[in-house]
């Protein structure tokens, strides 16, 4: 581009400077021969094998223009012997080279970008492990685990491979296999999974699956598999010239020859000059710059609006798009859980201070909601606190023992439940939240809810996408109960609950074989693996980094709103691709015949190979206006 620029400059505005030729010859030049040597290659490659493709057209304009340019540069009495004003048109290879070396530049770098999510999801394994041997701990590198070896994992630390507890519990956090936000207890006997962090505890487990066996060596799998499986988009332009190159190089040809047969006397001069100017005017300057300019317009407006789009192909995706399946969690929802209702026996929160200071020595996952959203209380001291392992938790404050947890912890311990507060409960309870008591030696006294609440823009989102027929299907790893919930809340006829990473994968492929056009919609590792596989992929703002490494779209605010307004983005650039090709062909459709010469026999016009260089420059003016004219479009 630097070099390609001033020639562009001085071969449109200062043509009559001294040295215009010789500088513009010197900064053209290293374009060609170095920067564009690929076209050139590829163009003699695909020749021996009978082959034409966008860069045979490439080569063989800027090539042609480059000699003819530097011919008239050294020999301009060659022309003004026979009465012709000899013009340069090194602006023209040299600038064609510079933009579609831009573009490929471009490409490339957003396909190296999907290979990040998988370096990000190796990270996920840790590079050592502790094993106990003999009574004693050993570190060892995790390429030497066996099935059967014991392993060790401290509070924080993430487990290394799948195997099954022998000794301890802790809560772990699976959200990159499930998707949900609250960590799972996990005793002797529950299995674990590589990639998942250990919250507080501290335990030992069986390794019974390593290395390519894991379930996280699986999702790496399917992400590369379905990456990979990605036929590369062949080049509308490259199919173009397919066709388009053997007919340019035809009626050059033809058109040389016919000079020469019919005109003895001047026809080596005109079939010259009408052989260069068809191949001038045929420089793929407009055909080139139809689809980049649309789609970099196109691309910059869903940037404004907080849609950003890796690449063209995501971006011609969007538009054929008919159904979209949504992640639950962090997608549909929040992704968080919070505490959504309270109930007190006559309305007294007298008690949340107690509830405050137990929750505040609890390991549960749900303990943290509870203390957020009670806020700020008096500091209550609590006596001999005690973690009743998957129930709750026990504490005595000012001699009065405490409980809090699930209606069995109470009804085992034989504490009366409020007719008023079982009520709420059960209601809550069918919504598919979370419920969470607090009880003295006698009764309950108090009950919260906790869920992981809906966004406020997903019910009018899901709503938009069936009003324009676009099938829509929640997919998670919850429970059945709460995605049933979830999905009557928004909307959504279809879904499917616990579902796992794999199985999610496989769903999308199912969708796919009965001919279906796919977007998957998704925020955690565990839906990258199904994010590879869609036809589109979009992830959310505030999900993982390696959902937004594998997707093609990423919403900035997590406004599901946002999905409509891409395939709408999307179906306005692609209208005005189509509109650009239309006068880029229109162009070459009447340039090409006139610069061969056939206006000449009927009234003595000959293109000359200038003004067909400012026809080439004007078609791309034209292109690159109404790529423009998108930006101003609602």
């Amino acid at each position: 581009m630097a070099l390609s620029l001033p020639v562009a400059v001085i071969g449109m505005f200062f043509m009559d400077m001294p040295l215009a030729n010789p500088i513009m010859w010197l900064l053209a030049t290293p374009v060609l021969v170095w920067c564009g040597r690929s076209f050139f290659v590829n163009a003699w490659q695909q020749l021996r094998h009978r082959t034409v493709t966008m860069d045979t057209l490439v080569a063989l304009s800027t090539g042609i223009a480059y000699l003819f340019s530097l011919f008239n540069m050294l020999w301009p009495e060659f022309w003004l012997a026979r009465g012709i004003q000899p013009h340069v048109y090194f602006e023209a290879s040299s600038v064609i080279i510079a933009f579609i070396l831009l573009g490929r530049l471009l490409e490339a770098r957003a396909k190296e970008n999907t290979t990040t999510a998988i370096r990000k999801l190796m990270g996920l394994r840790p590079r050592t492990v502790t094993v106990v041997v003999n009574g004693g701990q050993r570190e060892i590198p995790i390429e030497q685990v066996r099935p059967g070896d014991a392993v060790l994992v401290r509070p924080g630390e993430r487990i290394a491979v799948d195997g099954r507890i022998a000794d301890g519990s802790s809560y772990v956090d699976e959200s990159m296999l499930t998707g949900e936000p609250v960590a799972v207890l996990k005793t002797a006997g529950s299995e674990v999974f590589a990639g998942t962090i250990n919250q507080k505890g501290c335990f030992t487990f069986r390794a019974e699956k390593v290395g390519t066996d894991t379930l996280l060596a699986r999702i790496i799998r399917m992400v590369q598999d379905a990456q990979g499986s990605k036929a590369p988009v062949q080049q509308r332009v490259d199919r173009i010239a397919a066709v388009f190159v053997p007919a340019i190089i035809s009626i050059a040809l033809l058109s040389f020859v016919l000079w020469l047969l019919l005109d003895p006397a001047d026809g080596l001069t005109h079939g010259i000059l009408a052989l260069v100017t068809v191949l001038i005017i045929a420089c793929p300057c407009a055909l080139g710059l139809a689809t980049p300019t649309a789609i970099t317009v196109g691309i910059g407006k869903a940037a404004e609006r907080g849609i950003l789009i890796r690449d063209a192909e995501s971006l011609e995706a969007a538009r054929r798009i008919d159904t979209v399946v949504l992640d639950k969690t962090g997608t549909l929802t929040e992704g968080r859980p919070t505490v959504t209702d309270e109930a007190w026996p006559d309305g007294n929160r007298t008690p949340a201070a107690i509830l405050t200071a137990l929750e505040r020595l609890s390991e549960h996952p749900l303990a943290e909601a509870v203390t957020a959203h009670l806020g700020t209380t008096a500091p209550v001291a609590v006596e001999r606190f005690e973690s009743l392992t998957g129930r709750g938790v026990r504490g005595v404050v000012d001699g009065t023992t405490y409980l809090v947890g699930s209606e069995t912890l109470l009804r085992e311990a034989g504490i009366t439940l409020p007719s008023a507060l079982a009520d709420s409960a059960g209601q809550w309870l069918r919504e598919a939240k979370t419920v969470i008591w607090l009880a003295d030696e006698r009764q309950a006294l108090g009950v919260l809810a906790i869920a992981d609440v809906v966004k406020p823009s997903s019910a009018e989102a899901v709503r938009r996408l069936r009003e324009a027929g676009i099938e829509v299907w929640m997919v998670t790893g919850d429970n059945e109960a709460t995605a049933r919930a979830i999905a009557g809340r928004v909307g959504i006829e279809r879904y499917e609950a616990n579902v796992l990473p794999d199985r999610k994968s496989a769903f999308i492929r199912s969708l796919q074989e009965q001919g279906r056009r796919v977007a998957m919609a998704g925020d955690g590792i565990n839906d990258s693996a199904a994010l590879a596989r869609a036809d589109l992929s979009i992830a959310m703002g505030g999900g993982s980094d390696i959902a937004i490494d594998v997707a093609q779209m990423t919403i900035v605010s997590s406004d599901l709103n946002k999905i409509s307004e891409a395939i709408a983005i999307s179906a306005q650039t692609v209208r005005t691709i189509r509109q650009n090709l239309f006068w880029a062909f229109i162009y070459n459709l009447i340039g090409v015949p006139v610069a061969a010469g056939v206006l000449y026999p009927v009234c003595g016009f000959l293109l000359n190979p200038m003004i067909a260089g400012a026809a080439m420059a004007l078609s791309s003016v034209s292109v690159v206006s109404n790529s423009l004219r998108l930006k101003w479009k609602k």
